[in-house]
Protein backbone atom coordinates (compact mmCIF):
# COMPACT_ATOMS: atom_id res chain seq x y z
CA UNK A 1 0.00 0.00 0.00
CA UNK A 2 1.23 3.44 -1.01
CA UNK A 3 2.42 5.34 2.09
CA UNK A 4 0.18 8.26 1.19
CA UNK A 5 -2.85 5.70 1.47
CA UNK A 6 -1.37 4.32 4.79
CA UNK A 7 -1.40 7.88 6.14
CA UNK A 8 -4.97 8.56 4.99
CA UNK A 9 -7.19 10.14 7.68
CA UNK A 10 -9.97 8.36 9.27
CA UNK A 11 -12.13 11.01 10.53
CA UNK A 12 -12.80 15.07 9.48
CA UNK A 13 -10.48 16.13 12.61
CA UNK A 14 -6.99 14.16 11.16
CA UNK A 15 -7.65 16.13 7.76
CA UNK A 16 -4.78 18.18 6.99
CA UNK A 17 -6.06 21.81 6.24
CA UNK A 18 -9.54 22.69 4.90
CA UNK A 19 -10.55 24.55 8.14
CA UNK A 20 -13.60 25.97 6.34
CA UNK A 21 -15.07 22.78 4.89
CA UNK A 22 -14.06 21.05 8.06
CA UNK A 23 -14.24 22.95 11.41
CA UNK A 24 -16.83 22.05 13.83
CA UNK A 25 -19.29 24.62 12.80
CA UNK A 26 -18.45 24.73 9.14
CA UNK A 27 -21.31 24.38 6.91
CA UNK A 28 -19.95 21.94 4.79
CA UNK A 29 -19.60 19.86 8.00
CA UNK A 30 -22.76 20.40 9.51
CA UNK A 31 -24.30 18.82 6.61
CA UNK A 32 -22.66 16.00 6.50
CA UNK A 33 -23.14 15.03 10.18
CA UNK A 34 -26.68 15.84 9.94
CA UNK A 35 -27.20 13.00 7.97
CA UNK A 36 -28.35 15.06 4.88
CA UNK A 37 -26.51 14.31 2.39
CA UNK A 38 -26.70 15.70 -1.28
CA UNK A 39 -24.50 15.25 -4.47
CA UNK A 40 -21.23 16.99 -3.94
CA UNK A 41 -18.65 18.31 -6.20
CA UNK A 42 -15.48 18.91 -4.93
CA UNK A 43 -12.63 21.29 -6.94
CA UNK A 44 -9.48 22.26 -6.28
CA UNK A 45 -5.68 21.44 -6.33
CA UNK A 46 -4.13 17.69 -6.37
CA UNK A 47 -3.46 16.57 -3.03
CA UNK A 48 -5.64 18.76 -0.92
CA UNK A 49 -7.81 15.88 0.33
CA UNK A 50 -10.75 15.61 -1.65
CA UNK A 51 -10.69 11.60 -2.21
CA UNK A 52 -10.16 11.63 1.82
CA UNK A 53 -12.92 13.41 2.54
CA UNK A 54 -15.15 11.71 0.08
CA UNK A 55 -14.59 8.61 1.73
CA UNK A 56 -15.27 9.77 5.49
CA UNK A 57 -18.11 10.90 3.92
CA UNK A 58 -19.14 7.65 2.78
CA UNK A 59 -18.63 6.17 5.34
CA UNK A 60 -20.58 8.73 7.49
CA UNK A 61 -23.57 7.46 5.38
CA UNK A 62 -23.58 3.90 5.97
CA UNK A 63 -24.64 3.52 2.25
CA UNK A 64 -23.10 1.39 -0.42
CA UNK A 65 -19.98 2.67 -1.67
CA UNK A 66 -18.62 2.32 -5.23
CA UNK A 67 -15.31 4.49 -6.67
CA UNK A 68 -14.39 4.94 -10.36
CA UNK A 69 -11.58 7.10 -11.75
CA UNK A 70 -12.81 8.99 -14.78
CA UNK A 71 -9.38 8.90 -16.64
CA UNK A 72 -10.10 4.75 -17.01
CA UNK A 73 -13.52 4.12 -16.71
CA UNK A 74 -15.96 3.93 -19.44
CA UNK A 75 -19.50 4.20 -20.20
CA UNK A 76 -20.29 0.68 -19.09
CA UNK A 77 -18.40 0.73 -16.17
CA UNK A 78 -20.57 3.27 -15.39
CA UNK A 79 -23.76 1.67 -15.78
CA UNK A 80 -22.85 -1.36 -14.05
CA UNK A 81 -22.18 0.51 -11.36
CA UNK A 82 -25.24 1.98 -11.32
CA UNK A 83 -27.38 -1.29 -12.19
CA UNK A 84 -26.24 -2.00 -8.83
CA UNK A 85 -28.80 0.63 -7.70
CA UNK A 86 -31.66 -1.76 -8.44
CA UNK A 87 -30.47 -4.53 -5.78
CA UNK A 88 -31.49 -5.07 -2.21
CA UNK A 89 -28.54 -4.14 -1.10
CA UNK A 90 -28.85 -0.53 -2.17
CA UNK A 91 -32.21 -0.33 -0.82
CA UNK A 92 -31.75 3.08 0.79
CA UNK A 93 -29.12 4.09 -2.17
CA UNK A 94 -25.67 4.05 -3.33
CA UNK A 95 -22.59 6.21 -3.10
CA UNK A 96 -20.44 7.22 -6.45
CA UNK A 97 -17.38 8.70 -6.54
CA UNK A 98 -15.96 9.65 -9.27
CA UNK A 99 -12.58 11.22 -9.31
CA UNK A 100 -11.07 13.27 -11.56
CA UNK A 101 -14.89 13.83 -13.22
CA UNK A 102 -13.44 16.61 -15.45
CA UNK A 103 -12.41 13.52 -17.80
CA UNK A 104 -16.06 12.09 -18.30
CA UNK A 105 -17.97 13.31 -21.69
CA UNK A 106 -20.82 14.94 -21.81
CA UNK A 107 -22.56 11.38 -22.78
CA UNK A 108 -21.22 10.31 -19.85
CA UNK A 109 -21.89 12.76 -17.51
CA UNK A 110 -25.45 12.81 -19.11
CA UNK A 111 -25.85 8.87 -17.97
CA UNK A 112 -26.03 10.17 -14.14
CA UNK A 113 -28.38 12.75 -14.43
CA UNK A 114 -31.49 9.75 -13.69
CA UNK A 115 -29.99 8.62 -11.15
CA UNK A 116 -29.13 11.55 -9.18
CA UNK A 117 -32.56 13.16 -10.08
CA UNK A 118 -34.32 10.13 -8.16
CA UNK A 119 -32.78 9.69 -5.79
CA UNK A 120 -31.18 5.92 -6.11
CA UNK A 121 -27.60 7.43 -6.40
CA UNK A 122 -25.90 10.41 -4.09
CA UNK A 123 -22.73 11.70 -6.46
CA UNK A 124 -19.73 12.48 -4.94
CA UNK A 125 -17.29 14.00 -7.86
CA UNK A 126 -14.13 15.66 -7.69
CA UNK A 127 -12.08 17.69 -9.85
CA UNK A 128 -8.56 19.66 -10.09
CA UNK A 129 -10.37 21.98 -12.61
CA UNK A 130 -13.05 24.81 -12.86
CA UNK A 131 -16.60 22.73 -12.34
CA UNK A 132 -18.63 25.62 -13.71
CA UNK A 133 -16.67 24.97 -17.37
CA UNK A 134 -16.10 21.26 -16.84
CA UNK A 135 -19.19 19.72 -15.83
CA UNK A 136 -22.50 19.12 -17.53
CA UNK A 137 -24.85 22.03 -16.10
CA UNK A 138 -27.66 19.30 -15.59
CA UNK A 139 -25.47 17.88 -13.19
CA UNK A 140 -23.72 20.69 -11.69
CA UNK A 141 -27.19 22.38 -11.03
CA UNK A 142 -28.05 18.80 -9.03
CA UNK A 143 -25.03 19.02 -7.18
CA UNK A 144 -23.53 21.55 -4.03
CA UNK A 145 -20.32 22.78 -4.81
CA UNK A 146 -17.79 22.81 -2.33
CA UNK A 147 -13.76 24.34 -2.60
CA UNK A 148 -10.57 22.49 -1.71
CA UNK A 149 -7.97 25.01 -0.70
CA UNK A 150 -4.02 24.29 -0.79
CA UNK A 151 -2.70 23.28 2.64
CA UNK A 152 -0.41 25.63 4.64
CA UNK A 153 2.88 23.95 5.97
CA UNK A 154 1.64 23.87 9.47
CA UNK A 155 -1.77 22.22 9.14
CA UNK A 156 0.76 19.50 7.18
CA UNK A 157 2.92 18.62 9.59
CA UNK A 158 1.06 16.26 11.45
CA UNK A 159 0.03 13.81 8.33
CA UNK A 160 3.75 14.08 7.95
CA UNK A 161 4.70 13.38 11.37
CA UNK A 162 2.58 10.04 10.95
CA UNK A 163 4.15 9.26 7.71
CA UNK A 164 7.77 9.32 9.44
CA UNK A 165 6.68 7.15 12.52
CA UNK A 166 4.64 4.44 9.69
CA UNK A 167 8.35 4.51 7.86
CA UNK A 168 10.13 3.96 10.81
CA UNK A 169 7.27 1.09 11.96
CA UNK A 170 7.32 -0.09 8.52
CA UNK A 171 11.33 -0.55 7.93
CA UNK A 172 11.89 -1.23 11.67
CA UNK A 173 14.57 1.80 12.19
CA UNK A 174 14.90 4.46 14.41
CA UNK A 175 15.62 7.40 12.54
CA UNK A 176 14.95 10.59 14.27
CA UNK A 177 13.47 14.18 12.27
CA UNK A 178 12.86 17.35 13.54
CA UNK A 179 9.66 19.46 12.77
CA UNK A 180 11.54 21.80 11.01
CA UNK A 181 12.82 18.69 8.64
CA UNK A 182 9.38 18.32 8.14
CA UNK A 183 8.32 21.96 7.41
CA UNK A 184 11.23 22.18 4.87
CA UNK A 185 9.48 19.65 2.92
CA UNK A 186 5.73 21.13 3.29
CA UNK A 187 6.95 24.27 2.50
CA UNK A 188 8.59 22.76 -0.92
CA UNK A 189 5.38 20.88 -1.96
CA UNK A 190 3.13 23.66 -2.95
CA UNK A 191 0.04 22.50 -0.31
CA UNK A 192 0.12 19.46 -1.91
CA UNK A 193 0.02 17.02 1.13
CA UNK A 194 0.27 13.77 -1.30
CA UNK A 195 3.37 15.19 -3.55
CA UNK A 196 4.89 16.21 0.43
CA UNK A 197 4.45 12.74 1.92
CA UNK A 198 6.39 11.28 -1.47
CA UNK A 199 9.04 14.52 -0.80
CA UNK A 200 9.05 12.46 3.05
CA UNK A 201 10.02 8.96 1.83
CA UNK A 202 12.89 10.39 -0.87
CA UNK A 203 13.95 12.04 2.09
CA UNK A 204 13.71 9.08 4.38
CA UNK A 205 15.34 6.69 2.31
CA UNK A 206 18.09 8.47 1.71
CA UNK A 207 19.53 9.81 4.79
CA UNK A 208 21.31 7.86 7.62
CA UNK A 209 19.62 8.12 11.26
CA UNK A 210 18.49 11.63 11.16
CA UNK A 211 16.87 13.40 8.42
CA UNK A 212 18.11 16.59 7.54
CA UNK A 213 16.94 20.13 6.40
CA UNK A 214 19.58 20.36 4.11
CA UNK A 215 18.89 17.15 1.79
CA UNK A 216 14.69 18.08 2.95
CA UNK A 217 15.46 21.18 0.96
CA UNK A 218 17.38 20.07 -2.30
CA UNK A 219 15.02 17.09 -2.56
CA UNK A 220 11.69 18.82 -2.65
CA UNK A 221 12.72 21.81 -4.37
CA UNK A 222 10.68 23.01 -6.97
CA UNK A 223 8.29 20.34 -6.03
CA UNK A 224 5.63 23.08 -5.19
CA UNK A 225 5.52 25.05 -8.95
CA UNK A 226 2.26 23.96 -10.04
CA UNK A 227 1.62 25.37 -13.70
CA UNK A 228 -0.94 23.19 -16.24
CA UNK A 229 -0.65 24.95 -19.83
CA UNK A 230 -3.96 24.00 -20.55
CA UNK A 231 -5.92 23.98 -17.25
CA UNK A 232 -6.91 26.05 -14.64
CA UNK A 233 -3.50 27.23 -13.01
CA UNK A 234 -2.19 28.30 -16.78
CA UNK A 235 -5.33 31.04 -17.25
CA UNK A 236 -5.12 31.76 -13.54
CA UNK A 237 -1.78 33.01 -12.93
CA UNK A 238 -2.06 34.65 -15.81
CA UNK A 239 -5.04 36.24 -14.84
CA UNK A 240 -3.31 37.17 -11.96
CA UNK A 241 -0.24 38.72 -13.52
CA UNK A 242 -2.25 41.21 -15.79
CA UNK A 243 -4.81 42.06 -12.83
CA UNK A 244 -1.43 42.99 -11.05
CA UNK A 245 0.19 45.31 -13.88
CA UNK A 246 -2.84 46.68 -14.28
CA UNK A 247 -3.49 47.71 -10.45
CA UNK A 248 0.17 48.90 -10.88
CA UNK A 249 1.88 46.38 -8.46
CA UNK A 250 5.17 45.50 -9.31
CA UNK A 251 5.92 43.12 -6.76
CA UNK A 252 2.94 41.24 -7.59
CA UNK A 253 3.50 41.18 -11.13
CA UNK A 254 7.12 40.28 -10.65
CA UNK A 255 6.25 37.59 -8.72
CA UNK A 256 3.63 35.84 -10.65
CA UNK A 257 5.89 36.35 -13.84
CA UNK A 258 8.56 34.33 -11.76
CA UNK A 259 5.67 31.77 -11.93
CA UNK A 260 4.64 31.72 -14.67
CA UNK A 261 8.70 31.28 -16.57
CA UNK A 262 9.50 28.76 -13.23
CA UNK A 263 6.75 26.40 -14.92
CA UNK A 264 8.49 26.93 -18.36
CA UNK A 265 5.84 29.25 -19.86
CA UNK A 266 7.73 31.88 -21.71
CA UNK A 267 5.26 32.38 -24.65
CA UNK A 268 2.16 33.42 -22.61
CA UNK A 269 4.35 35.52 -20.52
CA UNK A 270 5.64 37.29 -23.85
CA UNK A 271 1.79 37.47 -25.46
CA UNK A 272 0.60 38.76 -22.24
CA UNK A 273 2.91 41.64 -21.81
CA UNK A 274 2.32 42.64 -25.48
CA UNK A 275 -1.31 42.58 -24.66
CA UNK A 276 -1.06 44.80 -21.30
CA UNK A 277 1.00 47.41 -22.52
CA UNK A 278 -1.78 48.07 -25.14
CA UNK A 279 -4.58 47.67 -23.11
CA UNK A 280 -3.98 48.52 -19.73
CA UNK A 281 -1.03 51.53 -19.87
CA UNK A 282 -1.90 52.18 -23.62
CA UNK A 283 -1.97 56.18 -24.78
CA UNK A 284 -1.33 56.97 -21.21
CA UNK A 285 2.72 55.74 -22.04
CA UNK A 286 2.61 55.18 -26.13
CA UNK A 287 6.29 54.62 -26.06
CA UNK A 288 5.92 51.75 -23.71
CA UNK A 289 4.57 49.85 -26.67
CA UNK A 290 7.66 49.40 -28.58
CA UNK A 291 9.99 49.19 -25.45
CA UNK A 292 8.00 46.30 -24.18
CA UNK A 293 7.88 44.64 -27.58
CA UNK A 294 11.69 45.41 -27.73
CA UNK A 295 12.10 43.04 -24.17
CA UNK A 296 9.92 40.57 -25.84
CA UNK A 297 12.13 40.14 -28.75
CA UNK A 298 15.29 39.62 -26.45
CA UNK A 299 13.47 37.15 -24.17
CA UNK A 300 12.67 35.01 -27.38
CA UNK A 301 16.22 35.42 -29.00
CA UNK A 302 17.97 34.29 -25.51
CA UNK A 303 15.31 32.24 -23.84
CA UNK A 304 15.13 31.32 -20.33
CA UNK A 305 16.10 31.39 -18.23
CA UNK A 306 17.90 34.82 -19.24
CA UNK A 307 14.68 35.94 -20.54
CA UNK A 308 13.84 36.60 -17.19
CA UNK A 309 16.33 39.88 -17.43
CA UNK A 310 14.65 41.49 -20.40
CA UNK A 311 10.82 40.51 -19.51
CA UNK A 312 11.21 41.91 -15.88
CA UNK A 313 12.36 45.25 -17.25
CA UNK A 314 9.12 45.19 -18.98
CA UNK A 315 6.88 43.94 -16.17
CA UNK A 316 8.05 46.70 -14.14
CA UNK A 317 7.96 49.52 -16.13
CA UNK A 318 4.35 48.89 -16.96
CA UNK A 319 3.23 48.13 -13.27
CA UNK A 320 4.52 51.54 -12.51
CA UNK A 321 3.32 53.21 -15.80
CA UNK A 322 0.47 55.56 -15.67
CA UNK A 323 -2.89 53.57 -16.91
CA UNK A 324 -5.34 54.36 -19.52
CA UNK A 325 -7.57 51.54 -21.26
CA UNK A 326 -9.40 55.03 -23.55
CA UNK A 327 -8.37 53.09 -26.68
CA UNK A 328 -9.81 49.83 -25.76
CA UNK A 329 -13.32 50.57 -24.70
CA UNK A 330 -13.49 52.95 -27.69
CA UNK A 331 -12.95 50.32 -29.78
CA UNK A 332 -15.81 47.97 -27.48
CA UNK A 333 -17.83 50.81 -28.13
CA UNK A 334 -17.67 50.58 -32.03
CA UNK A 335 -17.79 47.45 -32.09
CA UNK A 336 -21.21 47.56 -29.92
CA UNK A 337 -22.45 49.93 -32.50
CA UNK A 338 -21.62 47.70 -35.39
CA UNK A 339 -23.13 45.16 -33.69
CA UNK A 340 -26.62 46.75 -33.84
CA UNK A 341 -26.00 47.42 -36.95
CA UNK A 342 -25.49 51.15 -36.92
CA UNK A 343 -22.72 53.15 -39.61
CA UNK A 344 -23.65 51.07 -42.68
CA UNK A 345 -23.46 54.06 -44.69
CA UNK A 346 -20.20 55.53 -45.02
CA UNK A 347 -20.39 59.36 -45.85
CA UNK A 348 -20.19 59.31 -49.81
CA UNK A 349 -17.29 61.55 -50.01
CA UNK A 350 -15.14 59.25 -48.14
CA UNK A 351 -15.48 56.33 -50.17
CA UNK A 352 -13.19 55.18 -53.18
CA UNK A 353 -12.80 57.84 -55.89
CA UNK A 354 -12.28 55.22 -58.66
CA UNK A 355 -15.68 54.39 -58.90
CA UNK A 356 -17.97 56.07 -61.42
CA UNK A 357 -20.29 58.05 -59.68
CA UNK A 358 -17.65 58.98 -56.97
CA UNK A 359 -18.36 62.41 -54.56
CA UNK A 360 -15.64 64.67 -55.03
CA UNK A 361 -16.80 66.47 -51.93
CA UNK A 362 -13.62 65.64 -49.90
CA UNK A 363 -11.39 68.23 -48.23
CA UNK A 364 -7.79 66.71 -47.95
CA UNK A 365 -6.71 68.05 -44.75
CA UNK A 366 -2.73 68.86 -45.78
CA UNK A 367 -4.43 71.68 -47.91
CA UNK A 368 -5.25 73.71 -44.81
CA UNK A 369 -3.66 75.49 -41.80
CA UNK A 370 -2.96 73.03 -39.14
CA UNK A 371 -3.30 69.96 -41.40
CA UNK A 372 -7.05 69.98 -40.37
CA UNK A 373 -10.79 70.91 -41.62
CA UNK A 374 -14.00 70.72 -40.26
CA UNK A 375 -15.43 67.58 -41.87
CA UNK A 376 -18.10 64.91 -40.93
CA UNK A 377 -16.18 61.81 -40.82
CA UNK A 378 -18.59 58.92 -39.31
CA UNK A 379 -21.89 57.94 -40.75
CA UNK A 380 -24.97 59.96 -39.94
CA UNK A 381 -26.49 57.45 -36.96
CA UNK A 382 -23.20 57.99 -35.10
CA UNK A 383 -22.53 60.91 -32.88
CA UNK A 384 -18.71 62.46 -32.76
CA UNK A 385 -17.27 61.38 -29.65
CA UNK A 386 -19.61 58.40 -28.90
CA UNK A 387 -17.08 56.18 -28.66
CA UNK A 388 -13.06 57.87 -27.76
CA UNK A 389 -13.08 59.30 -24.42
CA UNK A 390 -9.68 61.00 -23.95
CA UNK A 391 -8.17 59.67 -20.26
CA UNK A 392 -7.22 61.94 -17.53
CA UNK A 393 -3.05 60.85 -18.11
CA UNK A 394 -0.79 63.95 -18.99
CA UNK A 395 -0.39 62.60 -22.78
CA UNK A 396 -4.19 62.18 -23.80
CA UNK A 397 -4.91 65.68 -22.03
CA UNK A 398 -2.18 67.12 -24.04
CA UNK A 399 -3.94 65.27 -27.08
CA UNK A 400 -7.22 66.62 -25.59
CA UNK A 401 -6.12 70.13 -25.73
CA UNK A 402 -4.64 70.23 -29.09
CA UNK A 403 -8.18 68.53 -30.05
CA UNK A 404 -9.49 71.09 -28.44
CA UNK A 405 -7.46 73.69 -30.23
CA UNK A 406 -8.16 72.70 -34.34
CA UNK A 407 -11.77 72.57 -33.65
CA UNK A 408 -12.53 75.92 -31.64
CA UNK A 409 -13.82 74.47 -28.55
CA UNK A 410 -13.69 76.46 -25.23
CA UNK A 411 -14.01 75.17 -22.19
Amino acid sequence: MPLADKVRPKNFDEVAGQKHLLNKNAPFRRIIESGHLPSLVFHGPPGTGKTTVAEIVAKSAGKEFYRINATVASLSDIKDILSMSHTITAYDGIILYIDEIQYFNKKQQQSLLEYVEDGRVTLISSTTENPFFSLYPALLSRSSVFEFKPVDADDMLPALRRAFDILNRDENLSKTCEDEVLLSIAKGCGGDVRKAIGALENVYFSSDDELSVELAKQLAERSGIRFDRDGNEHYDLLSAFQKSIRGSDPDAAVFYLARILEGGDLISACRRLMVIACEDVGLAYPMCIPIVKACVDIATSVGLPEASLPLSDAVVLLATAPKSNSAHDAYALAVDAINQGRGRDIPTYLRDTHRPDADTGYKYPHVYPNHYVAQRYLPSDIKEGEFYRFGDNKTERAAYEYYKLLRGIKD
